[in-house]
């Protein structure tokens, strides 16, 4: 059974930190790119942070560049985003997911989400 449980959401002030943890089961994770997608009230998804199998290469939007790190330890099977100089545009419902293609497949899972909330 494939789960990927998000952790570590919360109220933070202007200016904090938080770090959200995605542990993950059921499926061969260091074979997936592993990604931080964000959701906030009446606007799509957008994507934060991805990062490839082996960690070589990460990728960030340019909100969040310079502030956010996306990692992961694969023998622990655990993407973490560390969250630097939030900012109450960063309110949102926080999602990991997991992609894998091949030229004979693709599968794409996600987690529940996990609220982070920036405000005073």
């Amino acid at each position: 059974q494939v789960q990927l449980v998000e952790s570590g959401g919360g109220l933070v002030q202007p200016g904090g930190s938080l770090r959200l943890s995605c542990a993950a089961s059921g499926f061969t994770f260091s074979r997936y790119i592993m990604s931080w997608y964000r959701q906030a009230p009446g606007k799509e998804r957008e994507l934060v942070a991805l990062i490839t199998s082996t960690a070589i290469s990460t990728s960030y939007a340019d909100s969040v560049k310079d502030r956010f790190t996306i990692s992961r330890d694969n023998a622990k099977k655990t993407v973490f985003l560390q969250m630097n100089s939030l900012k109450p545009d960063d309110t949102a419902v926080y999602y990991c997911n997991a992609f894998l293609w091949t030229p004979h497949a693709s599968n794409s899972y996600w987690g529940q989400g996990t609220q982070v909330t920036v405000s005073e």
